[in-house]
């Protein structure tokens, strides 16, 4: 087993995960049962600057592993191309441990992340449906974050955005690759770097909090700009997220 997953039995007291996904992207095609695309830019809730697409150019497989790509172009009526994959209707899962190996850009403006949405988000939008951010990096910071996200109340009743995060670990060199952990039980979700533990919060509470113990989707993606990492956009372009590999465990 990898060092996180050796951490995460240690943590847990469980003695073995077994293997119930995964994608290690050998292939040179990136496979469509296993992902879909959003495209578009409607800024995402958050001002990016990115436009979204499904072409090769800005996502492919390659030596084994996936690239993300944001790109400096006009497309669209943007000034800037990207891509967001995302499991939705194709893998959605509740609790387990997850593993990827990434290794992230690093520039002012850019914003790569691994993170997962309530699956049920059609019909509870967001934040109702619920957002577990395991990776999150800004600019070029040498930290990464976790946090989630969910409304403090039941749905229809009221509108309160709560978010718990960790505020950032340090992170050497984000442009190799590192591994992301994430293990999500009834009780709690942690997050780990590289075997050590960077976040836990505990979800055994109601209001809006119960949206963690439901089924969720894998989305990967980097955008440009944004009310999070500003709108100062350096100018080394394409920017790229490598991804080695993804594991689900349960």
């Amino acid at each position: 087993p990898s060092t996180v997953e050796a951490a995460v039995n240690s943590s847990s007291g469980s003695s073995s995960w077994s293997l119930v996904w995964n994608d290690e992207f050998n292939g040179t095609e990136i496979d469509q049962s296993k992902w879909g695309y959003e495209i578009g830019n409607s800024g995402w809730g958050n001002n990016e600057y990115q436009y979204y697409t499904d072409r090769k150019s800005n996502a492919y497989c390659s030596n084994g592993s996936l690239k993300i790509v944001a790109r400096k172009e006009n497309y669209s009526n943007s000034s800037y191309t990207s891509a967001r994959l995302i499991s939705k209707d194709k893998y959605e899962f509740t609790y387990g441990y997850v593993e990827t190996r990434l290794a992230i850009p690093s520039m002012s403006g850019i914003w790569p992340a691994f993170w997962l949405l309530g699956a049920n988000i059609n019909e509870q939008p967001w934040p109702y449906c619920g957002e577990i951010d395991v990776m999150e990096a800004i600019n070029d910071e040498s930290k990464v974050y976790s946090t989630l996200h969910w409304n403090n109340g039941s749905y229809g009743t009221n509108y309160s955005h709560a978010e718990y995060g960790n505020g950032g670990v340090n992170i050497n060199d984000r442009t190799q690759y590192h591994i992301y952990g994430f293990e999500w039980t009834e009780e709690s979700i942690k997050t780990y770097l590289d075997g050590n533990l960077s976040f836990t919060m505990n979800i055994t509470g109601n209001d809006g909090i119960e949206a963690f113990r439901k089924d969720f989707y894998f989305l990967f993606n980097v955008a440009v700009g944004g009310n999070w990492p500003g709108f100062s956009i350096g100018n080394i372009f394409p920017q790229v997220m490598s991804v080695d590999y993804i594991r689900v465990y349960q």
